[in-house]
């Protein structure tokens, strides 16, 4: 008795989501966004998925760390410059754009996070193209450095933006970092609009030196940041 009543629910509920996908003898916008792929299985329309709208972007005074990968070269100088001139048509001043790179994906998250403790950086975006081959090497890595940069940004409350492809051929990398379609413009604007959040939510002076989250240099007299204590000629950090 208990399973056939189940069974009833679980009809009743099918019901509905079926009738839900044709409204009035028309197919209803939700099934328009659904495709069948192999086995009959259905699959979302990417086409149907709208792109992000960032309003009012002002990077006056947030200062960007931008890391790179040298793996897949080409690829990631195209990223990288996009990223560069939508931050800089954004008003984030040249000097406050800090660059470095890394051999792999597999660097960045250490990477990251010695530049997120620098205090150095309002926010940080990695970049990178990870292609998929014949082995499991590609899910190792993708899900490692994903994992990854989100522990950094939560340890060190210093945002990273997820700036790496992974795609399953060139191809998919071409069309994703050239043309119209550069991703590098909207991890661009996402890195601005995280590090005025940061700025905002923890109260950070627009200045160049702000709060010192570990390992910057405070030995400039005109900077904001505490200074770092010292015994004898060696200073003591967190």
């Amino acid at each position: 008795m208990y399973v056939e009543k189940q069974m009833s629910f679980v009809l009743i509920i099918f019901a509905h989501f079926c009738s839900s996908l044709y409204i009035g003898g028309k197919v209803s916008p939700y099934r328009r966004r659904l495709s069948h792929g192999r086995g009959g299985m259905i699959r979302m329309d990417v086409n149907a998925v709208n792109t992000v709208s960032f309003e009012n972007l002002d990077g006056t005074n947030v200062r960007i760390g931008i890391i790179s990968t040298r793996w897949n070269a080409k690829i990631i100088d195209s990223l990288k410059s996009e990223v560069k001139n939508v931050l800089l048509s954004n008003n984030v001043k040249e000097e406050n754009i800090f660059e470095t790179s890394v051999p792999g994906s597999w660097e960045l998250p250490s990477a990251a996070r010695f530049l997120a403790l620098s205090g150095t950086v309002d926010a940080i975006l990695c970049l990178g193209c990870l292609i998929k081959g014949d082995t499991l090497h590609f899910e190792y890595i993708a899900d490692s450095v994903s994992s990854g940069l989100m522990s950094v940004q939560l340890q060190t409350s210093v945002p990273c933006t997820f700036g790496i492809l992974t795609v399953l051929n060139e191809e998919q990398a071409i069309q994703r970092s050239s043309g119209p379609n550069n991703h590098g413009t909207s991890w661009a604007k996402t890195t601005i609009e995280m590090a005025s959040l940061r700025q905002s939510a923890l109260g950070i002076s627009n200045k160049a030196g702000t709060i010192n989250l570990g390992f910057a240099n405070s030995d400039d007299p005109d900077s904001s940041s505490p200074k770092m204590p010292k015994i004898g000629d060696k200073k003591i950090y967190f």
